[in-house]
């Protein structure tokens, strides 16, 4: 019985462990994206607020920039030395940057240097994002059986939920509580500094973390770990591009870039639109739970099919009852993009894990994962606000999601299933 109750308290402080780096990274992203139009004011002042808004948008892209070398270098150290150091050294990086932020001075206090600190801290912040989710989601996959590994990777991602609802509902408050005035003069501030005590308690965590057997068990390499993904797994590390973009292009669309949309474009007050981005993400966690209860009963590919199918047929109708200014029409169709990504992130995870041999599994993952959200994930809000420049299209957004539901979908047809497989050595 003490043998039990041990090996079940060891599995919940994994996956918790595995959980809390994700929260505090989305937590920031949260942060940053609701904080985006007062960043934009403070550190890159224009006569245009769009100008603003858009290098502000900018400087969210270059730390997604980062991220593939992010997943390169703590893939390696995964790899290499083992899962624990390599989530360890993540979250910490990521505490010292949303801390870092809260003390920034100003365009007013220092001139372009703060623009340059800011961007200095964005980058630091994008290295440690690029080994976070992959490398917990290998190692949860790595201890879980068989049988529950989709509910197992699932955590990681309700995790980075947790966060983004935690950073939404924190900046909600401080927007109601503060006046409009104090929010944008010292305010926004508070959320980054908050930060810290998620980052303490990640680290104190993660110091009690297990290796996985399988990462000792498993045979040694001949080169090092990212020159082996590249060489030996390059098809599987395009399989996860591609089955990651329409995810990644829709969470930063409707969860980052739409309170800005709500707030500029449609005259939503900055309160309702952070209201709405934070009862959207309470009905997104108990999909992602579910999901992925399911994905291990009838597989992963049927999740993978209804969210790519889902954002060809339901994305305009959704973006359209988003498209108002009535404030249950706009959740109703948030609501609606919630279901079909919750669906589609835990029919995600898993197959990263599972397509990869032991070795390269960490620096195979992340460079997929990293590349996609570096380079289409992070880059959403700026492509839409562009779009939304060039075309005054209020829907060429998200017939940009509806491009990169359309290849997702392809990639998926072509891919094994994998649910209920051992994981391959």
């Amino acid at each position: 019985m003490v043998f039990a109750i041990s090996s079940e308290i060891i599995k919940r402080r994994n996956i918790l462990s595995g959980a809390v780096g994700n929260t505090l990274e989305w937590y920031d992203f949260a942060v940053y994206g609701a904080m985006a139009p007062i960043i934009g004011k403070l550190f890159f002042p224009n006569d245009d607020p769009f100008t603003s808004l858009l290098a502000a948008f900018a400087v969210l892209a270059i730390g997604y920039i980062a991220r593939p070398l992010g997943g390169i270098i703590l893939g390696h150290m995964a790899d290499k030395i083992g899962r624990k150091p390599a989530l360890i050294c993540s979250v910490v990086m990521m505490g010292v940057g949303t801390t870092a932020i809260a003390f920034l001075p100003t365009h007013e206090e220092i001139g372009a240097m703060a623009a340059i600190l800011l961007i200095l801290l964005r980058i630091l912040q994008g290295l440690s994002v690029g080994g976070e989710y992959p490398s917990s989601i290998v190692f949860l996959a790595e201890h879980s059986p068989n049988d529950k590994r989709g509910f197992h990777t699932s955590w990681p991602m309700f995790g980075s939920v947790i966060g983004f609802l935690l950073g939404s509902a924190i900046c909600s408050l401080f927007s109601n509580l503060l006046s409009a005035t104090q929010f944008q003069a010292w305010g926004w501030r508070i959320p980054f500094l908050l930060g810290a005590i998620i980052a303490l308690c990640a680290t104190l965590f993660r110091r009690h973390m297990t290796e996985p057997n399988s990462f000792d068990n498993a045979p040694p390499l001949n080169t090092l770990p990212f020159i082996a993904a590249i060489r030996d797994h390059w098809r599987e590390i395009m399989q996860i591009i591609c089955l990651s973009l329409v995810n990644a292009v829709g969470f930063y669309l409707l969860w980052v870039y739409a309170i800005s949309y709500l707030t500029e474009q449609m005259h939503v007050s900055t309160s309702d639109a952070l209201d709405i981005n934070t009862l959207s993400l309470i009905i997104l966690l108990p999909v992602i739970t579910l999901s992925a209860i399911l994905s291990d009963k009838i597989g992963r590919k049927p999740l993978l099919y209804f969210v790519a199918l889902g954002s060809l047929l339901f994305s305009w109708p959704l973006w359209w009852l988003m498209h108002s200014q009535s404030f249950g029409m706009i959740l109703a169709g948030q609501a609606g993009f919630a279901v079909l990504f919750g669906v589609g992130y835990s029919g995600l995870s898993a197959v990263m894990v599972e397509i990869l041999p032991t070795k390269v599994r960490c620096s195979a993952s992340g460079m997929g994962y990293n590349l996609c959200m570096g380079f289409f994930g992070g880059t959403t809000p700026l492509v839409a606000a562009y779009l939304l420049e060039r075309t005054s299209d209020d829907f060429s957004p998200i017939y940009y999601l509806m491009a990169t539901a359309a290849l997702s979908l392809i990639v998926t047809f072509f891919i094994a299933e994998t649910a209920g497989k051992p994981l391959p050595d």
